[in-house]
Formats: C-alpha cells, sequence, structure tokens
C-alpha cells in the first residue's frame, strides 16, 4: 500500500486488514497496552471489529489512524494519526504501539509526522491528545511532541468514565 507519511525509521499508511490484523489482534489483546485505551484487553474477534471501526473511520471523515511498518524489517508497530469520532472532544493526534515495539521512540516519530499531516494536509488549526490521567508514559510521547495539558477531562462520553487529561497544540 502507499506510504501516507514517511519518517526516518517508519511508514504510515492507511490499515490493511489482510496485513496487518495479526499484529492488531495481539497488540488490542495486550493487558498492559489497553489499560489505558478501552481498559479490556479484547479478544480476536472484538480486535477485528475494532480495526473495522478504525477503517470506517477512515470512509466517513477522509482520515484515520494509520498502520504503523518499520522500515527496515516491515514488522507493523501500530496505529498511530487522526481521529474524531462522534462526541469526541475535539479532532486528536492518537497512538497506540505494540508492545514488542514500545520505548523506541515510535509514537513520538510516527505522532511528529501525523501532526505535521494534520497540520498541512488536512489544515487543522490546533491537534488534541486524550490521555488517562494514570498513562505517564502517553503525557511524556505529548509533551516531546510539544503539546501542553489543557484540562482535565472526566471521562470520555461512550467510551471511558475513567478521568482525562486532554494534551494540545495550536499550529
Amino acid at each position: 500500500m502507499t506510504p501516507i507519511i514517511e519518517t526516518e525509521r517508519l511508514i504510515l499508511r492507511h490499515i490493511n486488514p489482510e496485513t496487518d490484523f495479526e499484529g492488531w489482534a495481539e497488540m488490542m489483546a495486550d493487558p498492559d497496552t489497553m489499560r489505558y485505551l478501552s481498559g479490556d484487553a479484547l479478544n480476536r474477534a472484538l480486535a477485528w471489529r475494532n480495526m473495522c471501526l478504525v477503517i470506517g473511520h477512515q470512509q466517513v471523515r477522509g482520515y484515520s489512524f494509520f498502520s504503523v511498518i518499520e522500515k527496515t524489517t516491515k514488522a507493523w508497530v501500530g496505529r498511530v494519526g487522526p481521529w474524531a469520532p462522534e462526541g469526541w472532544v475535539q479532532p486528536e493526534i492518537g497512538w497506540a504501539i505494540h508492545p514488542a515495539h514500545t520505548r523506541k521512540g515510535y509514537a513520538t516519530e510516527a505522532g511528529a509526522g501525523c501532526i505535521k499531516y494534520a497540520f498541512e494536509t488536512l489544515g487543522w488549526r490546533e491537534v488534541a491528545h486524550v490521555i488517562h490521567h494514570e498513562n505517564v508514559a502517553s503525557m511524556k510521547t505529548a509533551e516531546k511532541l510539544g503539546s501542553c495539558k489543557i484540562k482535565d477531562l472526566e471521562g470520555i462520553p461512550g467510551v471511558t468514565d475513567a478521568p482525562c487529561f486532554l494534551y494540545g497544540q495550536k499550529r
């Protein structure tokens, strides 16, 4: 599939269920990864539905999370990108990295490419990141991307009751 964004080590492209689902399902089944996303690890059937939801978001909004591919190994690293479902506090750049690829700076590298894409291609004037109160790693990633804490959120309607922070930056 055609790259949308390329960074030094990564290719970000549209999601391909045929090649990306195994990595996606592994990531979504990992309790440590999911504790800050939905709270619960997902079985394969729910991971498939989640992937289809993201692909549907692309169809409806014209943008969505990208699959992140490591250039050297062609490994599926995670999903990062623009996201704004109905009821969301504001459009955001979000990330989730497969546990085999955490702590390598991939969320920051892909996130920076996606922020540039949101500003230059999508015409966004600001970006946000909705981050669970206990997700220190994502807070540090947001700060590395140049975002700062804007406000507290009392959960996300229809998604979680867990308290979150809204981080963000203007163009």
